[in-house]
């Protein structure tokens, strides 16, 4: 099936459509040219455009009245086995209704854009309903088996009353509402990809279905890798779609504090939590756990870009392993602490910044000095991150004194300590009293330009960089 696309027929669908986007993040937004300014793309005729990319084989997701897409595509109609996902999707988000390809993923994929709506999918396909999973349309990594005549008398015997057991193991049915007893008369085997079909054929029958997982006979099955970052703490902060990528994950990697930051998001899923310094490591068994058809999510505070782990995880696909090169990598963006820290003060870094660590493990201290001195010369506001640590507490002094070559003593600093968690506090002070005394790793530091200032708001200090210089 090819890639999804979001039909919209005016511009104030554009923002449920963006939303969606954040499910399907391969999703292209068609909009009517008469009616949309911000779509990926427009188009002049809905029925001729919805047709068209039906044919070709992509899901369609129109936020309009179910109708209109059932008139378009009502001549089109001919073989379920084979016709894309058709949703419609209320103008307003309030519902999310599967029309077609119930075979094809349509219901799960209602069900994930329902989720990111926080509402209840309109699913109306009765063994989906009661089961909670479909036996006719398997996740990606699974193949039936049987023929469709023989699936479908075998989910008529379940609804009928028959109980069935499972034999191997998958989750997607494991966890289902399917009527699992011991001594069911209906059989489901889950067997290996390498098990030759003519040892399993025989038995093939309405009342014994077989799945067989597929993940390595063909790449574009195999899991996928996302990287998001949590913000720096808060989970008011974690955009929407950080926490549907949490949802749908079923391992969480990353480093034991940033895992604990999403708790509320790990129930019965598997955690593998390591230390921090472990980052390549940390990737190599990300991308290991994705080959094997999971779900996997590595966690960063901030942004996963920003001195996360998003650039360890390519560095390792760079020079490593070329099994890795058919992984699903996703990075999904979080606000970083520098972020946090200016919008709790004002706006700091409104005109021209950059940001820089002064942690020396992977680049040394005469690299860190060359790029504070050329920042502070070029006169950026510079946002400090890994200032101080139990084994670095020169550094901070001696960042000082470069940027004191070329910046007032009298500079606006920000302090940002435990942005998002608790204990977070926000100070204002000047270059010249910059000390270590007052850093460690969990604070950010925003160092003003020459035209930075600071306000008296009443009992707060605010603090902005101008726009203009």
């Amino acid at each position: 099936m090819k890639s999804s696309v979001i039909i919209v027929l005016g511009e104030k669908s554009i923002a449920i459509a963006r939303q969606v986007q954040t499910v399907i993040p391969n999703a292209t937004i068609y909009g009517l040219a008469s009616r949309t300014q911000t779509a990926d793309h427009t188009y002049d005729k809905f029925s001729e455009t919805v047709s068209e990319l039906f044919s070709q084989g992509h899901a369609i997701i129109g936020i309009c009245a179910a109708g209109i897409l059932i008139r378009s595509l009502a001549p089109l109609l001919s073989d379920k086995r084979t016709e894309p996902p058709v949703i419609a999707i209320a103008e307003d988000g309030s519902a999310v209704v599967p029309l077609l390809g119930g075979l094809n993923g349509a219901n799960e994929l209602a069900r994930a854009i329902a989720k990111s709506l926080q509402i209840q999918p309109a699913i109306t396909t009765t063994g989906d309903l009661r089961f909670q999973t479909s036996l006719l349309a398997p996740p990606a990594n699974y193949r039936l088996l049987n023929s469709d005549e023989q699936a479908k008398t075998f989910v008529a015997d379940l609804l009928a009353g028959a109980r069935v057991k499972l034999i191997g193991e998958a989750t997607w049915l494991s966890d289902s509402n399917l009527p699992f007893a011991d001594d069911a008369t209906h059989q489901i085997e889950v067997i290996a990809e390498d098990v030759k079909l003519e040892a399993i054929a025989s038995k093939l029958s309405s009342k014994y279905l077989v799945y067989q997982t597929e993940s390595s006979l063909n790449p574009s099955t195999i899991g996928k890798l996302s990287i998001i970052g949590t913000g720096p703490g808060s989970a008011k902060w974690m955009s929407p779609e950080v926490k549907a990528i949490l949802e749908a994950a079923t391992d969480f990697v990353g480093y034991k504090t940033y895992v604990n930051l999403v708790k509320g998001f790990t129930k019965g899923k598997t955690i593998h939590a390591s230390d921090n310094r472990v980052e390549l490591d940390r990737a190599r068994h990300a991308l290991e756990l994705a080959t094997e058809g999971k779900s996997v999510v590595i966690v960063s505070s901030g942004d996963a870009g920003i001195y996360g782990m998003a650039s360890a995880v390519f560095e390792v696909v760079d020079q490593d392993s070329p099994k890795w090169n058919h992984i699903d990598i996703h990075v999904a963006p979080g606000i970083s602490a520098a972020q946090a820290a200016a919008a709790a003060i004002g706006a700091p870094i409104g005109h021209d910044f950059c940001t820089i660590s002064l942690s020396d493990i992977l680049k040394p201290w005469e690299v860190i000095e060359q790029r504070l001195s050329a920042a502070a010369q070029a006169d950026f506001v510079i946002a400090i991150y890994n200032p101080i640590s139990m084994q670095r507490k020169w550094q901070l002094p001696a960042a000082k004194e470069t940027l004191l070559k070329w910046r007032s003593p009298n500079t606006p600093v920000v302090l940002g300590h435990k942005m998002g968690r608790k204990g977070e506090n926000v100070k204002v002070i000047t270059l010249a009293e910059l000390e270590p005394e007052l850093a460690d790793m969990q604070t950010v530091i925003i160092v003003g330009s020459s035209k930075t200032k600071v306000l008296e708001l009443g009992d707060r200090l605010r603090v902005y960089t101008p726009r203009k210089y």
